[in-house]
C-alpha cells in the first residue's frame, strides 16, 4: 500500500487516540528541556509504580544480565530505566521535529574514524544498539554527517507512518530491514547505513549466542554483510551525560572483520554492545523480550 492511500485510511476514528497522544507530544516538544525531564521523571514513575507496564520483563532482564546485583539494585535500576524510557519519547519528538538549533547540548567524538572508512568508497555499516537515545543519536548523527539507516514498521500505523516520513527526511536512504538488496545496493552507493542488530529474531542469520553471558537469539547477518559488500563495520553510540547533554562516540572500523566464523563475529559484537550497555545501564532497551523464543532446551524466562 503507498503512502497516498494508506494516508485517508489514518484518521479513522480508531486511530485517533494516537494522533491525540502524538499531539500532546508535539506540544510539549515546544517545552525547556528541564521541564521535559521533570514530566519524565514523573510519567516514569506513574507508569512503573501504577500501569507496571512490561515490568516484569525489565526485571527478568536486568537480573538474567546482572546476576551479580542485589534486589534493591536491581530494582533502582529499573525504575531509572522508566525515566529514561519517558524521556525518551521527549528524544523521538526532537529528533523528529526540532530544528538543529532546539536541538540538546551534544558533542560528537571520533568523527575522523567516519570519515576514514567513508574515504574507502565501500560504504560503511554504522553498528549501534537498541538503547533509549537510539532516535536522538540517529538525529545527532545525521547533523553531522549524511547517513542512511534501516527501519522497521511499528505495529501501530500511525506510528509507522510518521517514522518512516521522518526516516526518509533526515536520512540520505531509508531502507526497510527486510530489504537485503536494498541494503546492499546502498552499501555500494557509499552510503553510511545507521543498524542495530541487538534484537535478534529467528531466521537463516541468527544463531543461539551468549548475550551478557545468557543465550540469546542473535543476530549473525553483520559479518556476512560486511564480506559482501566490503562495508567497513564503525560502532557508533549515544549517551545522556549526568549534565543533560549527549555524548555520541564514534569508534574506529573493526579491525579483522568480519572474519570465516560468523557466530565469533556475532558474539564480539555482543560484547561491544555490553560494553556499552554497562556504561549507562539504565539507558538500554530493557522492556524487549531479548531471551525470549530460544527453543528447545531452554526454559521461557517470560
Amino acid at each position: 500500500m503507498s503512502r497516498a492511500s494508506e494516508h485517508p485510511r489514518l484518521w479513522l476514528p480508531q486511530h485517533w487516540p494516537m494522533w491525540a497522544a502524538l499531539g500532546f507530544l508535539r506540544v510539549a516538544d515546544k517545552l525547556p528541556w528541564a521541564e521535559k525531564r521533570l514530566i519524565a521523571r514523573g510519567l516514569g514513575w506513574f507508569v512503573f509504580n501504577v500501569l507496571c507496564i512490561r515490568r516484569r520483563v525489565v526485571f527478568t532482564n536486568l537480573h538474567l544480565c546482572f546476576p551479580e546485583a542485589t534486589t534493591a539494585q536491581v530494582t533502582a535500576l529499573a525504575r531509572a530505566h522508566y525515566d529514561s524510557l519517558a524521556l525518551g519519547l521527549f528524544e523521538v519528538c526532537a529528533a523528529w521535529w526540532a530544528k538543529t538549533p532546539d536541538l540538546p547540548r551534544h558533542r560528537i567524538v571520533g568523527a575522523e574514524h567516519l570519515q576514514t572508512a567513508l574515504a574507502r568508497g565501500q560504504g560503511v555499516i554504522l553498528l549501534t544498539a537498541h538503547f533509549t537515545t537510539l532516535e536522538i543519536g540517529g538525529r545527532f548523527m545525521a547533523e553531522a554527517h549524511r547517513m542512511g539507516g534501516l527501519y522497521r514498521d511499528p505495529n501501530n500505523p500511525v506510528v509507522a507512518h510518521l517514522m518512516r516520513g521522518q526516516r526518509e527526511r533526515h536520512m540520505s536512504v531509508a531502507v526497510h530491514f527486510d530489504d537485503l538488496r536494498g541494503l546492499v545496493r546502498a552499501l555500494r552507493a557509499n552510503h553510511a547505513i545507521w543498524y542495530a542488530p541487538d534484537q535478534g529474531k529467528r531466521s537463516k542469520s541468527s544463531e543461539i549466542l551468549p548475550f551478557f553471558g545468557v543465550p540469546a537469539i542473535t543476530n549473525t547477518a553483520t559479518g556476512k554483510i560486511a564480506e559482501m559488500t566490503g562495508a567497513a563495520v564503525v560502532p557508533f553510540f549515544a549517551k545522556r551525560e549526568a549534565d543533560h547533554s549527549y555524548t555520541l562516540t564514534i569508534h574506529p572500523p573493526l579491525e579483522n572483520f568480519p572474519t570465516a566464523d560468523t557466530a565469533a563475529d556475532a558474539i564480539r559484537i555482543n560484547r561491544l554492545i555490553e560494553e556499552n550497555v554497562r556504561l549507562c545501564p539504565e539507558q538500554y532497551f530493557w522492556v524487549h523480550k531479548r531471551f525470549k523464543a530460544r527453543g528447545p532446551g531452554y526454559p521461557e524466562v517470560y
